[in-house]
């Protein structure tokens, strides 16, 4: 069979986690209109008929200015060295930069085959999207495809699928089957209440939030399991936001999360969510390795 590690690398916001879970068929990570939702190397696992690509969601390249960022950027560069090939995602309805240049050239000095994803056409029409096919098209030299698609919808997924899975060497299954992640289920879960209060927060809040699963008791039988979370600010005023008048901010949070723990976790689960501020973690080394970042 074939098989291999495929890199997803691309500026922040421009759909490289929704195209992980579309090509996986799985919810392996978090999504979000935020730029930096993605702050770790998180694999989705692609399992073919005669194939399996190891997708490697990568955060985005920025100008690391913190201790987190600066470990977000060091996970990309780690995540891109020993790949079989690159998908390089761009946003078809935001004209190419001097940001895709830099990505473009980084990942030509990889030596792996580069395919293009040109990603979000479902917002352009027809002919705006040659357009943007045109435009992308010298960002890479000698790239080996590039794929108009819609992580959003599903268009152009499974072309893109196979493209990718004819790339990889013959190997064998790193993982098996019904394995979409390589994400403990700890992680998984925090990332799932993360994405919610993310989608609940705005301006420099979103930045400011970690999650941290301090217990987990899967369900048994009958009795419901167990799930203690602890969502880290920086500031007793974002600490505000996220408890919400009353706690509805985070019961909110919390309603919205239980779903996607409870399908992981097969069966029900009762869901309890802290709120403690850290001020400064995002600069302290000590608290990103205790939070797993």
């Amino acid at each position: 069979m074939r098989s291999g590690f495929v890199g997803l690398a691309g500026r922040p916001n421009v759909g490289k986690s929704t195209l992980t879970n579309a090509l996986a068929g799985a919810h392996v990570a978090i999504v979000s209109d935020k730029p930096q939702t993605t702050r770790r190397r998180a694999l989705g696992v692609v399992h073919g008929d005669d194939y399996q690509i190891v997708l490697m969601d990568l955060p985005g390249f920025q100008r690391p200015f913190d201790a987190l960022t600066r470990r977000m950027q060091r996970s990309v560069d780690e995540g891109l060295r020993d790949v079989d090939a690159v998908l390089l995602v761009l946003d078809a309805s935001e004209a190419s930069g001097g940001g895709d240049r830099f990505i473009a050239e980084q990942l030509v000095a990889t030596g792996a085959p580069i395919v293009i994803a040109l990603n979000k056409i479902d917002r352009l029409k027809p002919a705006a999207v040659l357009e943007a096919i045109a435009a992308v098209s010298e960002l890479v030299p000698e790239y080996v495809a590039l794929h108009p698609i819609s992580a959003r919808t599903g268009d152009g997924i499974p072309e893109l699928q196979a493209e990718l899975a004819a790339l990889l060497p013959d190997g064998p299954a790193y993982f098996e089957r019904g394995v979409d992640s390589d994400q403990p289920l700890e992680l998984r879960i925090a990332e799932l209440v993360r994405e919610q209060a993310l989608a609940r927060t705005r301006e420099e809040v979103p930045h400011a939030i970690a999650v941290v699963v301090e217990e987990v008791k899967p369900p048994r039988g009958k009795h419901a399991g167990r799930v203690t979370a602890t969502l880290i600010v920086e500031a007793t005023s974002q600490q505000g936001i996220l408890v919400g008048k009353d706690g509805a901010t985070v019961r909110a949070i919390g309603s919205a999360a239980r779903p996607g723990i409870e399908a992981l976790m097969g069966g029900t689960i009762f869901l309890d969510l802290r709120v403690k501020v850290r001020k400064g973690w995002r600069g302290d080394d000590a608290l990103l390795e205790r939070f797993g970042l």
